[in-house]
C-alpha cells in the first residue's frame, strides 16, 4: 500500500472509531435518564432514542459520502458541505482520538491534508488563472538570498539557487497569481487581496492545515514542502506536483 493511501486509510479509520464512540455516547446519553424519562411520560425515552438515531445516521452518512468522495474522486451530494464539516468539526475530533491511540497529530495532519485534495479536487470546476494562487512558503527562498520577494515575486533575479524561480516562470506561463508569505498573517493577508477562487499551497503539515481551516470557504489544495535541512530552512517543492495540480484546475478537472 502507497503511503498516500495509507495516510487516507488511516483518517477513513479514525472517522470509523469516533462514530463507534459516538455510538456508545449515545447509548450512555440515552440509557442513563432512561428510568427517570420514562417517571416522566412512557414515551420520552423513545423519543430521546430516535434523537440520538438520527444523529447517529446523519454521522454514518458523511463518513460513507467521505469515503465515496475519495474512491469515486466525484463531486457527490452535499460534498461541499462535507468539507466544511470535516475541516471545522471532525479534524479537530480526530486529533482528539488520534491521541488516545497514541497517533501524533503530524501524522493526522497529513492524512488530513490529503483527504481534504481528493474533496477539493472531485469540486473542482474550471478555474480560470488569474483566479487560481500559487502560495509559497518564505523558506522556499535560498536561505543566503537578500532579494526581498515576500511584497513581489517579480524581484526574484532568477538565478536558480533556488525554486523561486521556476514556480516564476511557471506561473507566467500559465498566468496565474503567484505570492510568498512569511507567515499565517502576511498568508491570510494575501487571500483577502487578491481573493482567489482556489488556492496551491506548499508548506508542512502544520502550516497546510491551519492554512486549510483559516481560508474556508476558499478550497486549498496543499502540497507537502520537502525538508532536507530541517524545518524553514532552505526548503524544496516538487514542481511537478505543483503543475499537475494547477493544469486540473485550469482544465476544468479533466
Amino acid at each position: 500500500m502507497s503511503e498516500e493511501k495509507s495516510h487516507k486509510v488511516l483518517f477513513v479509520g479514525l472517522l470509523l472509531v469516533t462514530c463507534a464512540l459516538f455510538f456508545l455516547v449515545a447509548v450512555l446519553l440515552w440509557w442513563i435518564p432512561y428510568v427517570g424519562l420514562a417517571n416522566i411520560h412512557r414515551a420520552l425515552p423513545a423519543l430521546l432514542a430516535v434523537f440520538f438515531g438520527i444523529l447517529l445516521l446523519l454521522a454514518v452518512g458523511g463518513i460513507f459520502s467521505i469515503v465515496l468522495t475519495l474512491i469515486f474522486k466525484k463531486d457527490l451530494l452535499l460534498s461541499k458541505r462535507l468539507r466544511g464539516a470535516v475541516i471545522k468539526v471532525i479534524f479537530p475530533v480526530l486529533i482528539l482520538v488520534g491521541k488516545l491511540f497514541g497517533i501524533s497529530k503530524e501524522k493526522i495532519q497529513h492524512a488530513f491534508v490529503e483527504v481534504n485534495n481528493d474533496i477539493v479536487m472531485a469540486q473542482a470546476g474550471h478555474i480560470r488563472p488569474e483566479r487560481l494562487l500559487l502560495l509559497m512558503p518564505h523558506c522556499l527562498q535560498n536561505y543566503e538570498c537578500t532579494v526581498k520577494i515576500t511584497g513581489n515575486v517579480d524581484n526574484c533575479k532568477r538565478c536558480g539557487q533556488c525554486k523561486i524561480k521556476d514556480l516564476v516562470e511557471m506561473a507566467e506561463t500559465y498566468g496565474v497569481n503567484l505570492s510568498v508569505a512569511t507567515g499565517g498573517t502576511i498568508a491570510r493577508r494575501i487571500v483577502v487581496e487578491k481573493k482567489p477562487r482556489i488556492i496551491i499551497a506548499v508548506a508542512c503539515e502544520r502550516d497546510l492545515t491551519s492554512g486549510i481551516q483559516d481560508s474556508y470557504p476558499v478550497p486549498v489544495y496543499g502540497i507537502f514542502n520537502i525538508r532536507p535541512h530541517g524545518p524553514c530552512f532552505n526548503t524544496q517543492v516538487d514542481l511537478t506536483k505543483v503543475e499537475k495540480a494547477m493544469r486540473h484546475f485550469l482544465q476544468g478537472g479533466a
